[in-house]
C-alpha cells in the first residue's frame, strides 16, 4: 500500500476493483465516504452488485478473471485521448526508455519463451545503455523502441469491441469507468485504487496490480495525496508479516533468500547487486539497494550476535536454483511423501488451501503434524474428516492451544504500512500460551537436544542469540523482540560524525552497517523502537498545519520507512520542490528544506530521481523482472467457458504455475459456470473464530452459493433450496440464493453465468455447516507469487 487508511480522504476519484470494501473492510469505507462528501467520485467494478457497488457513481460488472482485459482497454484509452500526465510520464517514469534490439512480442508471447521450461530468458527485456551504463532516453517519447511506443503498439489491440467481448462490460459502461477516472490524470487531481484478492488471487494476479500500476503511472497518482495502488489486507497484519518474511522467496525487510548457488556472503551480495542496481550508475539515481551489505550484515548480526556475518551467512537456510517452494509446491511434495513433519501454525490448509481434497490427502503421507490454534479445526482433525479412514492415516496429530489476539502483546503492521503496538488484556485462558512463548520453548528445547545428542549441523541451531528475545524475567518478552527487530550497536563507532556506544539501539536504517557493527532484524523497521522509545505504542494526534491539510498524523505510532507516511512522495512535486497539487501538497520544499511527511530521501529538489527503490529511480512502466513479461498481457484463468479470446492465440498464460497431470476444465460442458470464492463481513478467514461465535453463526450460519435467476430457472432451482456445486476435484452442498446482483455475461458471443461461494465454511464445527470452499479451487498459481486461483474457475451446480 503506497499510501494509507486516512488520506483516501483525499482521492478525487476512487476505483475499487477486486475488492468490496464496504463489506470486508469497512473502515476504510469510511475514508472513501469522507472523500464522496467532497465530491469524489466513486467507482465499483466487480462481478457482483454488492455493498460497495450501491455507494458507487458508477458500477460496471466485469467476468472474474478478465480484468487486464478491462485495464489494457484503459490503457489504449488514455494513451489515445493523450490524457497522461506528460511531465510526470517523462520525468519519474521509465516511458522514455529505449529497450534494446531484440525484445519483440507475438501471439500473445514474449521473446526468450522455452515451451519446455516454461520460463522465459529475460536477457532481451533489457534497455540500451550509455557507454557509463545508464539507460538511453528520448524524452520526446518518440522512438519507436522506447517504452512509450512499445506501450502503445502492445495495446492498440485492445479495442473496446474486443475489451467487451471478453469482459462482458458494456462499451458504455467501460467508456463512462475510462473516461471518470482518467480525469485524475490532471495536475491537481488525484485518483487511487483499492484491490484486494479479487485480483491478486489469479495466475495474472501479480499482472493485474501492474497494469493498474502503469495506469496510474500514466495519470501521475503515485507519490501523492488520494492516490497511490493500496492493497487492502486480508487480516490486521498481512502486511506486518509479509515484511517479516512470511513468504519463502524473501528475508525480513525483503532481502533475497540465499541460494545453494551462491558463493558465499560475497556472491549472495555480488548477485542480487547486480540484479537490483543495473543500470544504476546514472548519478541522480539514488540505487538504494545499494546498501544491500548494510542490510544483510545487520540481519546476520541480529540472529547470530556473536559471530561473523562471512561465517553466520553459511548457516542460513539455501535453495536450489529453479525450485519452487511456495503453497501449492509445498503440498505437491508433501503429497508424495517428501515431508515427514509439519507445523500447521495459526492457519487451516485443510481449508483454506486450493484444492483442499489434495491438501487434506497430503497430510496423511505425514510422519507427524503439529498443530497451533484457539481452537480445533479442519486441518487437526484431518484424519477423521470427510473421505477419510481413520486406520488407514499414519499421522500422529498434537494440538497446541494458542492464545488470541487479546490476551498477548506485541505490534500489527496495517495496509497502510502502521506499525501499531497492541497491549496485554485479559490473561491467556486456561493453558493457552501466546505464539511467542511457544515458538521461544520450542527452540530452547531444541538447543538442549543438540548439547545432549549432538545433532547434525549444530552450529546455526546452538549459535542463535535467543538470550535477546528474552526480557529480564529470562523469558520470551515482545519489546526484547522488537528491539532485536529495530537493531543494537555491538561497538561502541561514530558514524556520520555521531558517537554511539554499545548496546545502544540504532536511531535509523542510516546508520547500519557492512561491518558488523550493527544488528537489525529487519532494515525497514530500523527506527520503530529506539532510545526514544517505542514509536509503535505513540499516540499523538499532534501536526503541522501542512500534514493537517492531509491528514498525515505523524506521531501516531510509526509507519515504514523510516516514518514516511506516503511512499515515492517526491513525484508529488516537480523539479523545483513545487508541489502538482498545493491544496493537499505531500512535500513541500521551503526556505532549504522539506515540510510535510518524511521525503522519499532529504537531498534538494531535481538532485535525485523519486523512484529511490528502482535501480534507475524510475517508476516502471516496462517491468522487465516479472515472470511473465514486462508488459501485462491478456491471459484467461486456467478454467475458463471460452477457448479463445481476442487478443492472441494463446489462451492461458504460458508460465503459469501447475501441475499438468490435474486436469483443468477449458469449454467442458459438464462444468459450465464460472465460480469464484469471496467473503463475508460476517466470517473471518476460515471461520476458526467466527463459526464459534453464536451471533455470528446465527447471521451466516451455512455456506451459500449465489446464482443468478436465470441460471436458477435454467436450472430449476429456487431460492432457499439446497444444491449441490461440483467439478473434477470435489463437491460440496450450499443453499441457493437465487439473486439480481449476480448477471449473466455475452461473452465471445455466449451466454456466460457465474456463482459465488463463501470461503469461511468447513466440516468441524457447525455440523450443519457445510464444508470449505477450496475443495472446488485448482492447483494453480501465479508464476510471481505462487498465489493460488481462486477466482474464477468452472464448476456444475445441480438442485440437491
Amino acid at each position: 500500500m503506497t499510501n494509507h487508511w486516512i488520506d483516501l480522504k483525499n482521492s478525487d476519484r476512487v476505483l475499487i476493483m477486486g475488492s468490496n470494501a464496504a463489506e470486508n473492510h469497512p473502515i476504510s469505507f469510511k475514508w472513501v465516504l469522507r472523500a464522496k462528501d467532497r465530491g469524489a467520485k466513486v467507482i465499483h467494478v466487480d462481478p457482483r452488485f454488492t455493498r460497495t457497488s450501491t455507494k458507487a457513481d458508477i458500477y460496471a460488472p466485469i467476468r472474474s478473471g478478465s480484468d487486464i482485459g478491462f485495464l489494457g482497454g484503459f490503457i489504449k484509452y488514455i494513451l489515445e485521448k493523450k490524457l497522461y500526465f506528460k511531465e510526470y510520464v517523462v520525468n519519474n517514469t521509465n516511458a522514455a526508455f529505449i529497450v534494446k534490439e531484440g525484445f519483440g512480442f507475438k501471439d500473445g508471447i514474449f521473446t526468450g519463451y522455452n515451451s519446455e521450461t516454461s520460463s522465459y530468458d529475460k536477457s532481451s527485456w533489457d534497455f540500451e545503455y550509455e557507454s557509463e551504463g545508464v539507460p538511453r532516453r528520448d524524452e520526446t517519447l518518440k522512438h519507436p523502441r522506447c517504452v512509450f511506443q512499445l506501450l502503445k503498439k502492445h495495446y492498440s489491440r485492445y479495442t473496446l469491441d474486443k475489451v467487451e467481448s471478453v469482459t462482458g462490460t458494456s462499451k458504455e459502461d467501460l467508456l463512462k469507468v475510462y473516461s471518470t477516472y482518467a480525469e485524475s490524470g490532471k495536475p491537481d487531481q488525484a485518483g487511487t485504487i483499492m484491490y484486494a484478492m479479487g485480483w491478486t488471487q489469479h495466475t495474472v494476479g501479480v499482472q493485474n496490480i501492474r497494469t493498474m500500476c502503469i495506469i496510474q503511472l500514466l495519470l501521475g497518482n503515485i507519490g501523492i495525496a488520494g492516490g497511490g495502488v493500496n492493497a487492502l489486507r486480508g487480516e490486521s497484519n498481512v502486511q506486518g508479516s509479509t515484511d517479516q518474511c512470511l513468504l519463502w522467496h524473501i528475508l525480513p525487510g525483503y532481502l533475497g533468500i540465499p541460494k545453494a548457488s551462491y558463493d558465499g556472503l560475497n556472491g549472495y551480495i555480488d548477485t542480487l547487486n547486480a540484479k537490483n542496481i543495473r543500470g544504476a550508475k546514472d548519478p541522480k539515481s539514488a540505487a538504494w539497494w545499494q546498501n544491500y551489505p548494510k542490510y544483510m550484515s545487520s540481519f546476520l548480526k541480529a540472529m547470530y550476535p556473536d559471530v561473523e556475518p562471512k561465517e553466520s551467512y553459511e548457516w542460513m537456510p539455501k535453495v536450489d536454483d529453479g525450485v519452487n517452494y511456495s503453497w501449492l509446491n509445498l503440498f505437491e511434495r508433501m503429497d508424495k511423501g517428501d515431508f515427514k513433519g509439519f507445523f500447521a501454525w495459526g492457519q487451516n490448509p485443510a481449508c483454506g488451501g486450493a484444492n483442499s481434497n489434495k491438501t487434506r490427502l497430503a497430510m496423511a503421507e505425514l510422519d507427524w503434524m503439529v498443530n497451533v490454534n484457539i481452537f480445533d479445526n479442519e486441518t487437526g482433525s484431518f484424519w477423521h474428516g470427510p473421505g477419510m479412514d481413520p486406520k488407514k492415516v499414519k499421522t500422529e496429530c498434537f494440538f497446541l492451544p494458542c492464545a488470541v489476539s487479546i490476551e498477548k502483546e506485541g505490534s500489527i503492521t496495517n495496509s497502510g504500512r502502521w506499525m501499531q503496538w497492541r497491549y496485554q488484556g485479559p490473561d491467556p485462558w486456561g493453558n493457552t500460551r501466546p505464539d511467542g512463548e511457544i515458538i521461544a520453548e520450542l527452540m530452547e528445547k531444541v538447543k538442549k537436544l543438540y548439547e545432549k545428542e549432538d545433532g547434525a549441523f549444530k552450529k546455526p541451531v546452538l549459535g542463535l542469540g535467543t538470550k535477546l528475545w528474552k526480557g529480564e524475567h529470562g523469558i520470551f518478552d515482545p519489546h526484547s523482540v522488537a528491539k532485536l527487530i529495530n537493531g543494537y550497536f555491538l561497538k561502541d563507532v561514530t558514524i556520520k560524525g555521531k558517537k554511539f556506544r554499545k548496546g545502544q539501539l540504532v536511531p535509523s536504517f542510516a546508520f547500519l552497517q557492512d561491518d558488523g557493527s550493527t544488528s537489525s532484524g529487519n532494515w525497514l523497521y530500523c527506527q520503530s523502537y529506539t532510545e526514544k522509545g517505542n514509536m509503535a505504542a505513540r499516540r499523538d494526534t499532534t501536526q503541522t498545519p501542512e500534514q493537517a491539510k492531509i491528514g498525515l498524523y505523524p506521531n501516531w505510532a510509526w509507519c515504514w520507512p523510516v516514518n514516511r507516511r506516503i511512499i515515492y512522495n517526491r513525484a508529488s512535486v516537480n523539479p523545483k520542490g513545487q508541489p502538482y497539487a498545493p491544496q493537499k501538497a505531500v512535500i513541500a520544499w521551503k526556505d532549504g528544506k522539506w515540510i510535510g511527511d518524511v521525503p522519499d530521501g532529504g537531498w534538494a529538489p531535481g538532485s535525485k530521481y523519486p523512484f529511490i527503490m528502482l535501480p534507475s529511480g524510475h517508476g516502471h512502466i516496462f517491468g522487465p523482472g516479472r515472470a511473465d513479461g514486462p508488459f501485462p498481457e491478456y491471459y484467461e484463468p486456467m478454467e475458463c467457458p471460452i477457448d479463445e479470446h481476442p487478443f492472441s492465440k494463446q489462451l492461458n498464460n504460458p508460465t503459469a504455475l501447475q501441475f499438468k497431470k490435474e486436469y483443468k476444465a477449458v469449454c467442458d460442458p459438464r462444468y459450465p459456470f464460472i465460480c469464484s470464492t469471496y467473503r463475508v463481513t460476517e466470517h473471518w478467514q476460515s471461520g476458526i473464530m467466527t463459526r464459534y461465535t453464536p451471533w455470528l453463526l446465527e447471521a451466516e450460519p451455512q455456506m451459500f452459493c449465489e446464482m443468478n435467476p436465470e441460471m436458477a430457472k435454467m436450472k430449476g432451482i429456487k431460492n432457499g433450496d439446497k444444491v449441490i456445486v461440483e467439478n473434477t476435484r470435489g463437491k460440496l452442498w450450499a443453499i441457493a440464493i437465487v439473486t439480481p446482483r449476480l448477471r449473466p455475461f455475452k461473452v465471445m458471443g455466449k451466454t456466460v453465468h457465474m456463482v459465488g461461494i463463501p470461503w469461511h465454511f468447513g466440516w468441524v464445527f457447525p455440523k450443519d455447516g457445510g464444508d470449505a470452499a477450496n475443495l472446488l479451487t485448482p492447483s494453480v498459481g501465479d508464476p510471481n507469487t505462487g498465489i493460488p486461483e481462486t477466482k474464477a474457475f468452472m464448476v456444475n451446480v445441480r438442485k440437491a
